[in-house]
């Protein structure tokens, strides 16, 4: 998913009662950092579910 950062990648799994997402980046030499995991309600991935994990990534490169 390169809108929230280079090496990030999105797990989609769908279920009969719903659909789930997770945002992650696995780049990492001893991890993976999964920056949000959610459900979806729509078609598209809501604005604010993609900010919130480029906001993550952001605070992780920081603190690193």
């Amino acid at each position: 998913m390169p809108t929230i950062g280079p090496g990030v990648r999105e797990i989609r799994i769908r279920e009969a009662s719903a659909a789930f997402r997770i945002m992650y980046l696995a780049t990492l030499e001893d991890r993976v950092l999964v920056l949000h995991a959610f459900q979806k309600k729509t078609q598209a991935t809501t604005k604010k579910d993609i900010e919130l994990a480029i906001l993550r990534l952001k605070r992780w490169r920081q603190e690193t």
